[in-house]
């Protein structure tokens, strides 16, 4: 995690950039840490946190149905033995179902049809709760011991198989050597974790072309972008790998380090635009609000890369070639977890016919 200084240096460096893209008369409505948004998105708030809970992070999409966990305030290795609770929302952001789960909540993931596998303390003593959305079932499971002494943070399914970040883990003389990406499957009551990426393995350099060895200090998040690269997010290292073949023995590994006007800075949670008609949700978690974000006229461009900075509380585009981000959005305090959330498109002007 970033100091107090540094985290000052970056708002400072935020609102510059807000000075020159969005103009002083803009800036001048809004007040000190009001959240503003650049033409032509549009923001909104989706959720709320209530006296039940608090603290959304991770989103999930099932179906019509919005997932965000909550944290509650719980501490990160569960030592305190209190729970995150999971909030299901329309697409309208009404609540439908609660669901509590023990621990710190971190990672949410449909895995299957209807499987929303839900991850807590990733600082250490990990557990996974399965909820079978259909039924409201909840199963728990457990891990190991980790090797790497930390816990798990964040899911991603490629190919069928379930990804996992290995986070916090303990250096061993200044340097990762375990693993930083595994496999995950269930056995019984228990999850098992094969590897896949240690944190001391070599990557290109995506801006130089030169290969580097890794060293992954804090494993975070994880997604997909359009070309099926596996991403993973080590945060404190404010940098991204983008993972091509991740079983193969002959997997390519690239490494993006991430900066905001020339200073290096940690991002959260990333989302790829597709294809599909959608609006962008996002969490600020020390705002205790989701918001949502639209994009007017023809929507969101495909492939187009947006993140989260947990330090710099802002929403941006993210230069796949440089790393470099471009706020489109700021005066946040925390903004975490973030997915592109699916609707069908109104077709009621579909059989109009072609008037040209």
């Amino acid at each position: 995690m970033l100091n107090v200084r540094f985290r000052a240096m970056v708002i400072g460096l935020t609102t510059s950039l807000l000075l020159a893209g969005l103009g002083t008369s803009q800036l001048a409505a809004a007040a000190p840490s009001t959240p503003v948004v650049q033409s032509p998105y549009t923001l909104k708030e989706f959720a709320k946190s209530t006296a039940a809970y608090s603290q959304p992070d991770s989103i999930e999409q099932w179906r019509d149905r919005v997932y965000v966990g909550f944290q509650n305030h719980v501490a990160k290795d569960g030592s305190d033995g209190k729970s995150s609770t999971i909030v299901e929302y329309s697409l309208e952001g009404k609540v439908k179902r609660t669901f509590s789960v023990p621990g710190h909540n971190d990672g949410l993931r449909l895995v299957g049809e209807s499987d929303l596998w839900c991850l807590q303390n990733e600082d250490a003593n990990p557990n996974l709760v399965v909820i079978e959305l259909e039924s409201g079932r909840q199963t728990k499971y457990t891990f190991a011991t980790p090797v790497h002494g930390g816990g798990y943070d964040d899911m991603v399914v490629k190919d069928g198989k379930v990804l996992m970040t290995a986070s916090n883990p303990t250096p061993v003389a200044g340097t990762n050597p375990f693993p930083a990406l595994v496999i995950a499957s269930l056995h019984g009551t228990m999850v098992d974790v094969i590897p896949v990426l240690t944190g001391d393995a070599q990557a290109i350099d995506i801006q130089t072309g030169a290969i580097v060895t890794l060293n992954l200090a804090d494993p975070d998040s994880l997604t997909k972008d359009l070309g099926g690269n596996v991403v993973l997010n080590s945060q404190a290292d404010s940098e991204l790998l983008f993972i091509r073949r991740p079983f193969s023995d002959k997997k390519i590994v690239g490494r993006l380090p991430i900066t905001l006007a020339g200073v290096a800075t940690t991002l959260d949670d990333t989302a790829f635009a597709n294809a599909s008609r959608s609006f962008l949700l996002f969490s600020d978690v020390a705002g205790d609000t989701v918001y949502r974000i639209d994009r007017s006229n023809f929507g969101f461009e495909p492939g187009t890369a947006y993140s989260t900075s947990d330090t710099a509380g802002i929403v941006a585009t993210l230069n796949l070639d440089t790393g470099v981000l471009t706020p489109i959005a700021t005066g946040f305090g925390s903004t975490r977890g973030m997915i592109f959330v699916s609707f069908e498109e109104d077709k009621s002007n579909d059989d109009a016919g072609n008037q040209d």
